[in-house]
């Protein structure tokens, strides 16, 4: 091999990304149950035991987001005493692509 070819190979090599390094990175994951908009003087009054109603109906899937973009649906089951999510629906990587 002579120097161009070292050369591309190192090139290369240093633009793949390593799987293990990937595999590693933090994401934030959160589910949302439902979004509302309020205006400030009746966020003000808001006291413990207030309602605050949401965009979503009783039912409907929830969204899990990863790094505030939603990748799933599911509903709410409980895990040892510990809320979860089963997912019911994957959103296509096309689908989320088109949102970024």
């Amino acid at each position: 091999m002579n120097d161009t070819t070292d050369e591309a190979a190192l090139a290369e090599e240093s633009n793949q990304i390593n799987a293990e390094v990937l595999q590693n990175i933090s994401v934030t994951l959160s589910i949302e149950v439902g979004r509302a908009q309020i205006k400030i003087k009746d966020l003000m009054r808001l006291t413990q035991g207030s309602v605050v109603e949401l965009d979503r109906v009783a039912g409907e899937p929830l969204d899990l987001l990863i790094n505030n973009t939603v990748v799933a649906q599911g509903e709410v089951v409980l895990v040892n005493e510990r809320y979860g999510i089963r997912l019911t629906r994957v959103v296509p990587a096309s689908e989320r692509m088109k949102n970024l």
